[in-house]
């Protein structure tokens, strides 16, 4: 240690502390350095917080710091550039109160013990003012995630609620964060602070990687505001202030979770509040909420089942069954076949059992369900009856039923060839009543086909219902290209781009690993209806998007040029029944899709990576 102290122009510098061998000494002299370290005006404080940073960063569970007064040492930090703005502005005191927040959000992220330790500490109020927005977005980023750590543990949860306002602005910030970072970084490059750019990119690169960052950073601060939010959810004595319309209704837009796998974003929260008895009654009391469940459910998105389960929940709970009937059940009749959802094992058979107890329960009485709804739970239930019967069925009888399906879906084609559109999906409706229902691979092409036909028939919500029930038979689940494709389409001629992307991304994933020669990728590139199509949603879904229609950065909701990035392509798309596989303005019918058998041999896509239109990496402060 003298040798060290020697050598050293510094005595007492936090890296030769850290050097010194003997144990003793260096817990000692760790714990003269927390006690110091918030009195000292010294120039050059920056670089021991940013090896605590570091080290915080690459070691969290490790406990040496915890008991030596780190947690002190960063509150005061805090307290001391909120408090003394000289202090703050001299040298690079700047960037403390941002690696403070940061520091304490490590340390917790994992070990309750050392939330514990934290709270009394007393690092909550000096989180609390930074989440107030008392400095910038940037430390309202971290101080958002550190509250979320900590109120993410049964002991130290009651600590955060008892800042009342915690709730309040975690909501308020939710909402706004994404405008917030628009105003406030993204659209003046020429107004960005430096300390900013210098955080978001460590120093490597120029104005367009300032945008990308901040893009990422603006995500992370509305997830880590909404996993906050849901921490509180959990508990129906805060649902009364979560549960207000005008911010539930903005949920199922909030995306910016899901670029974090760790985070329940905005449909992850919405699953929380419906868990609820008290949250479900204002859930259905939004129809917008309602739809756009059903959106989500139908997609092929990880948090599907995130949806199927709200939808679920409302169906079963008998005070808020009748609002929202009419639009649940012909969304869970299209996934009723779902075999297996991730740790859903049998959900298509949880999804007919709702179904049939709601028509039981609605009865004939005042709120009961329309002859339509009763129909088409009907018609399913009569599915699952006639699997039944097909198992007690002579080979032969099957086979002939087969036969019989192709027989009749060889006509629909043949309409379709010389467009009679309506025809030929009429053909593959009778052809579907025929096909035994065991012979999924059949029933996939039968489902997509009449997709088609729907989608020339400018017939988009039954474009979607049929893609659906073929991608849900579908082994691996949502991967059947063709299916994909048709309802990325369909979901185009909705204006629903986030869903459109997320389908058309996995169309190309799909064509890469096709052994059809209509979609093969042939040299790896991705073929040009499928790129224009992705280029459009991903400027039509980039998530600064309502932030610069607000501000003035767009003209318009129509003509935007490329918001998203610097090299785009403004050329128009073509519509949903002009194009779908070929170019004779009919498409092409999935009739046998050889590549069924094949084996999932591909990496799943990266979809966090491009759910706001803009390509996005976990910061390494989160692996």
């Amino acid at each position: 240690m003298d040798k060290i102290s020697q050598d050293c122009p510094y005595p007492g510098c936090f890296f030769c502390v850290m050097k010194e061998g003997n144990p003793s000494k260096r817990r000692t002299s760790i714990l003269k350095f927390f006690r110091e370290l918030p009195s000292q005006d010294d120039d050059g404080q920056v670089l021991p917080i940013s090896g605590l940073w570091n080290t915080a960063m690459a070691h969290p569970n490790d406990p040496e710091f915890i008991n030596l007064g780190i947690f002190e040492c960063m509150s005061a930090l805090i307290l001391k550039g909120l408090k003394n703005r000289r202090w703050l502005s001299h040298d690079q005191n700047i960037y403390i109160p941002y690696y403070a927040a940061h520091i304490i959000g490590s340390y917790t992220m994992n070990m309750e013990e050392f939330a514990e330790s934290a709270v009394h500490a007393g690092v909550i109020p000096p989180l609390v003012e930074l989440l107030r927005g008392r400095l910038t977005w940037v430390e309202q980023r971290v101080a958002v995630r550190a509250l979320g750590h900590l109120a993410t543990y049964a002991s130290t949860f009651p600590a955060v609620a008892s800042h009342g306002e915690i709730l309040e602005l975690a909501i308020q910030l939710a909402t706004s964060s994404l405008e917030i970072v628009y105003t406030h970084f993204y659209q003046y490059p020429e107004r960005r602070l430096s300390y900013h750019c210098d955080l978001l990119t460590r120093g490597m690169g120029g104005v367009e990687m300032e945008s990308r960052k901040a893009e990422e950073w603006a995500s992370q601060l509305q997830c880590w505001s909404l996993q906050l939010i849901n921490c509180f959810a959990f508990k129906p004595e805060f649902l009364s202030v979560i549960c207000k319309p005008e911010f539930l209704v903005k949920l199922p837009g909030m995306w910016g979770g899901l670029v974090n796998e760790n985070s329940p974003a905005g449909i992850g929260l919405l699953r929380t509040i419906c868990h609820h008895k008290l949250g479900r009654g204002p859930v259905a009391n939004c129809p917008g909420i309602v739809e756009a469940l059903c959106n989500i459910a139908r997609s092929s998105d990880d948090w599907q089942y995130m949806a199927i389960d709200c939808l679920l929940w409302l169906l079963q709970d008998q005070s808020v069954c009748h609002k929202v009937i009419e639009k649940a059940v012909p969304t869970l009749i299209d996934l009723s076949e779902i075999s297996t959802l991730g740790d859903h094992k049998k959900l298509g058979d949880t999804i007919v059992s709702v179904l049939q107890e709601g028509v039981e329960s609605q009865g004939t009485g005042r709120g009961s369900i329309s002859n339509r709804i009763k129909d088409q739970i009907d018609e399913v239930i009569n599915s699952r009856q006639r699997l039944k019967k097909e198992k007690n069925m002579p080979k032969e009888d099957l086979h002939i039923k087969q036969a019989a399906a192709l027989v009749v879906k060889l006509e629909g084609n043949s309409l379709f060839s010389s467009g009679n559109i309506s025809g030929a999906a009429l053909k593959y409706s009778e052809a579907l009543s025929l096909c035994p229902m065991r012979s999924k691979k059949e029933r996939i092409v039968l489902f997509s086909n009449r997709a088609q036909c729907d989608l020339l028939m400018q017939q988009p919500l039954a474009a979607i219902s049929d893609a659906t029930r073929a991608l849900c038979l579908h082994n691996p689940l949502n991967r059947h290209a063709k299916s994909l494709w048709r309802r990325a389409q369909a979901y185009d001629m909705l204006g629903l781009a986030k869903e459109s992307l997320l389908d058309a991304i996995l169309f190309i994933n799909e064509c890469s690993q096709s052994n059809d020669p209509d979609l093969s990728l042939r040299q790896n590139r991705v073929p040009d209806y499928a790129e224009k199509l992705v280029k459009k949603q991903m400027r039509a879904a980039w998530l600064f998007r309502a932030a610069a229609v607000k501000h003035g950065g767009l003209n318009c909701e129509g003509e935007a040029g490329d918001v998203y990035g610097h090299n785009g392509d403004d050329s128009e798309w073509e519509t949903a029944s002009e194009s779908d596989i070929g170019n004779d303005g009919q498409g092409e019918l999935a009739d046998d899709d050889s590549d069924e058998e094949r084996q999932d041999k591909y990496e799943k896509p990266s979809l966090k990576d491009i759910k706001h239109g803009y390509s996005v990496q976990l910061a390494e402060d989160e692996a």
